[in-house]
């Protein structure tokens, strides 16, 4: 299973081009990129990186996945959102059957109260 953390690394790393920019836009070191970039890499099963110069490249495969993650980060940041908006309210479905005179008469005011 694919951990959301290193998918976060693999977003960084695409997103600023190289293991020094996704380490500062993460607030991590380099030697900690490149770890969870090492073993991403082990759980995708490829090669995800490859060597460019002195920098680095994201392969095919590490650009289809990067996609992937900035998907997935996008949901989580929208989850996170909706239950920071839900925090302290009272949210659900609420079903009431009652008899049609007591619905009438009754409901209105208990709803209220």
């Amino acid at each position: 299973m694919l951990n959301l953390e290193r998918l976060r690394t693999l977003d960084a790393l695409a997103r600023h081009g190289s293991v020094s920019g996704a380490a500062a836009g993460l607030h991590i070191t380099t030697s900690a990129v490149s770890q969870q970039m090492a073993k991403l890499e082990r759980e995708a099963g490829q090669r995800l990186l490859a060597k460019n110069g002195r920098g680095i490249r994201l392969t095919d495969a590490g650009r289809l996945l990067a996609e992937h993650a900035a998907r997935i980060l996008s949901q989580v940041e929208l989850a996170q959102a909706d239950l920071e908006a839900q925090r302290g309210q009272v949210a659900g479905e609420l079903r009431l059957s009652a008899f049609p005179t007591a619905a009438r008469g009754l409901f209105p005011a208990a709803l209220a109260a």
